[in-house]
């Protein structure tokens, strides 16, 4: 089930900051950079980019979701533009292009191209150390736990919203009409777009 989360989005969103990488990009790099494109979607448009799951971990937040597909854990039908090879993530054909990623709106796209301008020049693990100091809604996880969900809100009050509560109650408020409608659409060979709402 995948609760109002933007799965083709998300794919593409990846395949765009490999292809910024030059086609090739650390799956830690790539991890941390998703987390940061669903972060800056909610300070600057109040909503997040692919409604993806949040958690800490120890190597810092990520989009869970975006994650398990990147890994070819879910929705691989999707997710073909990107595969995974050790410790990278590769565009699956060279003639992928920006051009081709029809998921993504100018704001979406202006986004991204802002975040790889700051940290496309980072190691991995610099950019994991730049959450940890700067994402506060971030929990480094005890030994008894692997991973902590970060609630919507909780980004959404790190980002100094005064309307946190709100705006986190909207977006869950979409994911449930979003998996409302899963559940009324789905067929056996797949789960159809909703014209109804915007992708």
């Amino acid at each position: 089930m995948s609760h109002g989360f933007k799965s083709k989005k998300s794919a593409h969103v990846a395949a765009l900051f490999a292809i910024l990488s030059g086609g090739k990009i650390n799956i830690l790099k790539l991890a941390k950079l998703m987390y940061l494109a669903e972060r800056e979607s909610m300070d600057r448009y109040d909503e997040p980019m692919f409604y993806d799951d949040l958690f800490s971990l120890k190597h810092g937040p990520i989009t869970q979701q975006s994650l398990d597909g990147v890994n070819g854990k879910s929705d691989g039908d999707v997710w073909t533009l990107v595969q995974r090879t050790h410790y990278d993530v590769c565009v699956s054909d060279d003639s992928i292009s920006e051009d081709c990623l029809d998921e993504l709106s100018k704001a979406d796209t202006d986004i991204i191209h802002d975040l790889w301008t700051r940290f496309g020049h980072m190691k991995q693990y610099d950019l994991r150390d730049w959450t940890h100091r700067n994402c506060t809604e971030w929990e480094r996880p005890d030994e008894t736990v692997r991973k902590k969900p970060i609630s919507y809100k909780r980004v959404f009050e790190a980002l100094g919203k005064s309307d946190a509560e709100c705006l986190a109650s909207e977006a869950e408020q979409y994911k449930n009409i979003e998996t409302a409608l899963d559940e009324l659409y789905s067929i056996q060979d797949g789960e159809p777009s909703h014209p109804l709402w915007p992708q």
